[in-house]
């Protein structure tokens, strides 16, 4: 299958960040969300990033007008149906992911495929939800996704060999490094990367240093581009502790446990950068 026009629900960070990747790339897109201010917050940003790209003599104003005439917004799922790839891009919560996946299982053709771009959330478990198992796969993009090269591409227990060799050539075709691995919780890279920024929450909590020299130890101890704390106010503080009650639900393991001052600071609303607080204040 080669895959023309990709679907996309959800027009948040994920979302628009998915969008502008295709687009970019020559794919086109339809990008949903349940209203039309979030659907033109979503596309203000893809041109706003559009915009750096062209100060930085990346792309041209011509390649920003391209990609953006290639992106249609859209608050119905109807319009869904031209695509032959639709990505949802939702909130990580289970519940409403299902909700989102059925609604377009029921719609779309048989022939299309579905991802879900979880980043903890069993795809075989997703997959089953559908009436298309075989056509169903996670496709876990990184933030932010025009600058990220990987997507981790999770197969569940029932997915075909077909969909994988599309949703991969896709992938490759958007310039990213795609990773192919099993269905697990949290899958490869968040498996290892959430559970070091819980500790870094542990070690903060008892005080044994500072916020920026917890994040100075790891940048030049250990190569990180960018320390756990602040890295956890990227991804969005909700974000982590939602992913550590996933592996402590499916792993049973107590190492898992969430930091409760990451559970505190959730339930302060100190969410990162995107409510101007977490670790850091912005």
């Amino acid at each position: 299958m080669t895959i023309q026009t990709v679907g996309i629900i959800g027009a948040g960070t994920m979302g628009n960040g998915i969008a502008q990747a295709c687009a970019v790339s020559g794919i086109n897109v339809v990008m949903v969300d349940i209203s039309d201010a979030a659907v033109q917050k979503g596309l203000a940003t893809v041109a706003g990033s559009l915009d750096r790209l062209i100060k930085k003599e990346k792309i041209t104003e011509a390649d920003k007008a391209a990609a953006l005439g290639r992106i249609k917004t859209s608050t119905s799922y109807d319009d869904l149906k031209a695509a032959q790839l639709v990505i949802e891009a939702a909130t990580e919560n289970y519940e409403l992911k299902l909700k989102i996946l059925k609604q377009v299982d029921a719609l779309v053709g048989p022939e299309v495929l579905i991802a879900s771009n979880t980043s903890s959330i069993s795809i075989t478990k997703l997959a089953a939800a559908t009436s298309r198992a075989d056509r169903f796969i996670g496709m876990h993009f990184f933030n932010p996704v025009p600058m990220m090269a990987l997507v981790e591409i999770i197969r569940g227990l029932q997915t075909s060999d077909a969909t994988h060799d599309a949703v991969k050539a896709l992938a490759e075709a958007l310039g990213k490094s795609p990773i192919t691995v099993k269905n697990a919780p949290g899958f490869v890279v968040n498996r290892i990367l959430v559970p070091m920024i819980n500790e870094a929450f542990f070690v903060l909590a008892e005080g044994l240093a500072t916020p920026e020299d917890i994040d100075a130890g790891m940048k030049l101890g250990c190569n990180q581009p960018i320390g756990p704390l602040a890295l956890a106010d990227m991804i969005g503080l909700d974000v982590c502790l939602a992913v550590m009650d996933v592996y402590l639900t499916e792993f049973g393991d107590s190492k898992y446990r969430p930091c409760p001052l990451l559970k505190e600071m959730v339930a302060a609303g100190r969410l990162g950068r995107k409510t101007g607080q977490g670790v850091y204040t912005y």
